[in-house]
């Protein structure tokens, strides 16, 4: 035994020596040790730009730093939604924290795979904002669905969803296929339904399809299509659009006038994740005061702390008007939960197929 504790020794001093380099190693090994024993955290995440910044926000500067090992488990949220319902009746599941939007986190709350918080174990609670925190779930970051257009293609662009969903724009008009649920409720009160009646949307959706509307897979690809003029017009969240612009991609936004659907973005943690104690430094980062204005300048999206500080110029750029405020529109999260199945069944078949 004392000669294995010895190897196992002569190993980490070797280790932290090629870090660190020389005697400064040899004296910083403990410590380094110490960081190191915090462990892994397994996040659920969408691809794209979103993980990029994840690590550039919150997993290297804060939790790596911490001494906390960020392992990100990228996926489309249908997939990994899917991933902790099957692992439900596991002991042990294989990840921490799941990245969803709300009406997402509202339906796995709802199949019974999510923790109810415990925010006594959240230094950063005091700062969420009232209408971020969850039973079952932490708004990380909010925006609206607006319409978003291409100025050199569209000169008077429209100031409605109904504007933008319509068929005259054929093949000009077009849509992201992971955005699904938000667009049909979109093209719903366009066409003059509600957010728990989504019928006439599906079929002003489906005039727009034999019209020659365009579906791009993910956000990326909507936009590398939109700044090569592939099509002029479509909607998207305003805080991709001011990543876009800043990204010198040539596109305006319209709030529209039947109001913008509210989008959260959030975080919330599997019953059964393997490591809680994790899931809980995770949610704690991402509610970091430094995490939240990086978000608001790198992506566009509002915080959802209330220490989180703004540049006026930048928040009048990703903000609303308190008009607009009052104007968001939520998803009926239960309605949703319940017909979730079909309509992403009716959106495959029918209008993708």
């Amino acid at each position: 035994m004392k000669n294995k504790f010895t190897d196992v020794s002569r190993r980490g001093v070797l280790q932290g020596a090629a870090v660190l380099g020389g005697a400064a190693a040899l004296s910083g090994v403990s410590g380094l040790a110490r960081a190191q024993s915090k462990g892994k955290i397994v996040v659920g995440t969408w691809g794209g730009d979103y993980a990029r910044l994840l690590n550039k926000n919150i997993d290297a500067p804060i939790l790596t730093a911490q001494g906390w090992e960020v392992v990100q488990d990228q996926a489309g949220d249908a997939q990994r939604r899917s991933k902790v319902l099957a692992e439900r009746r596991l002991p042990r599941g294989t990840t921490d924290v799941q990245g969803l939007s709300a009406v997402n986190m509202y339906q796995m709350h709802d199949a019974g795979v999510m923790e109810e918080l415990d925010y006594s174990k959240l230094k950063n609670a005091k700062n969420i904002l009232e209408s971020m925190k969850y039973p079952y779930g932490i708004g990380h970051i909010y925006s609206g669905m607006v319409g978003v257009y291409q100025p050199k293609l569209i000169e008077v662009p429209p100031t409605s969803y109904k504007g933008i969903f319509d068929p005259k724009w054929g093949d000009k008009l077009a849509l992201i296929d992971i955005q699904y649920q938000y667009t049909m409720v979109a093209a719903a009160l366009a066409a003059g339904g509600t957010v728990s009646d989504l019928e006439p949307g599906k079929a002003l959706l489906l005039e727009c399809k034999k019209a020659g509307m365009r579906i791009y897979p993910t956000n990326e690809a909507f936009a590398q299509a939109l700044k090569v003029e592939e099509f002029a017009i479509g909607i998207m969240w305003k805080a991709r659009v001011v990543q876009w612009q800043n990204a010198d991609i040539p596109v305006k936004a319209i709030t529209p006038t039947e109001g913008a659907l509210a989008y959260v973005s959030g975080f919330a943690i599997p019953k059964n994740a393997p490591n809680k104690a994790g899931a809980y430094a995770y949610l704690d980062a991402m509610l970091e005061k430094s995490a939240q204005e990086a978000f608001a300048v790198d992506m566009g999206y509002n915080p959802t702390v209330t220490n989180a500080v703004v540049a006026p110029e930048l928040n009048a750029r990703i903000g609303f008007t308190p008009e607009e405020i009052k104007q968001l529109v939520n998803l009926d999260y239960g309605y949703i939960t319940e017909n979730d199945v079909a309509l992403k069944e009716w959106w495959d078949k029918e209008l993708k197929g």
